[in-house]
């Protein structure tokens, strides 16, 4: 079965709206688009570039889709990054959206966690939900989520979307890999792990 894994810039109170731009998304009066860049590293590139060597696929919600279609079929073709993100297979989930003009992109057809869960029993490997707030909180819901890759960046923002917003399931975590980088960032990979136990002191 194809495992469904979140990958996300957070800050540290964990919001993770427009990490790439002022104006990458102002939904709900958000002012602080850009704020990853300035407590960015190499090594948290490096790690991403990595972990996008194991994805088959992407999985995007609207809003994420639009942004990425914008700009990596023009984007500059020397970024290492460019050629693998036109190349990879694109799961759409939009109620919409009745064409995608992006290369290799495919629209979901029906309820996105039905769409999801069948594409978790197809062949292939790994795929990545990348941004797409709205739709990892509907993966969430529906226990479609294997992993989480996170970056957790050394900033504090206050308001925003999160990803464990309120009504987050209750969810144990293994973590895999846990390291920090030299400019503090918290570069993390859980895999879910059933539901939490509780204990006292």
């Amino acid at each position: 079965m194809r495992k469904i894994i979140v990958c996300t810039f957070l800050t540290l109170d964990g919001v993770m709206q427009a990490p790439g731009g002022p104006d990458e998304d102002k939904q709900s009066g958000f002012e602080h688009g850009g704020w990853q860049k300035p407590v960015d590293d190499d090594e948290v590139g490096a790690a991403i570039g990595g972990w996008y060597e194991d994805f088959d696929a992407m999985l995007l919600g609207r809003k994420t889709y639009e942004i990425f279609a914008s700009y990596w079929p023009t984007a500059d073709p020397g970024n290492p990054f460019t050629d693998r993100m036109n190349s990879m297979r694109k799961y759409v989930a939009s109620r919409t959206l009745t064409s995608l003009d992006w290369q290799n992109s495919e629209l979901l057809q029906g309820d996105a966690a039905d769409a999801v869960r069948k594409l978790k029993e197809s062949d292939g490997g790994p795929i990545s939900v990348v941004g797409s707030g709205d739709l990892a909180q509907t993966l969430m819901r529906h226990g479609l989520v294997d992993e989480y890759r996170l970056t957790i960046h050394p900033v504090i923002i206050g308001t925003g979307k999160r990803l464990f917003a309120d009504g987050a399931i209750p969810t144990a975590l293994e973590p895999v890999s846990v390291t920090t980088t030299k400019g503090g960032t918290v570069v993390g990979v859980y895999r879910t792990n059933g539901e939490p136990s509780y204990d006292s002191y």
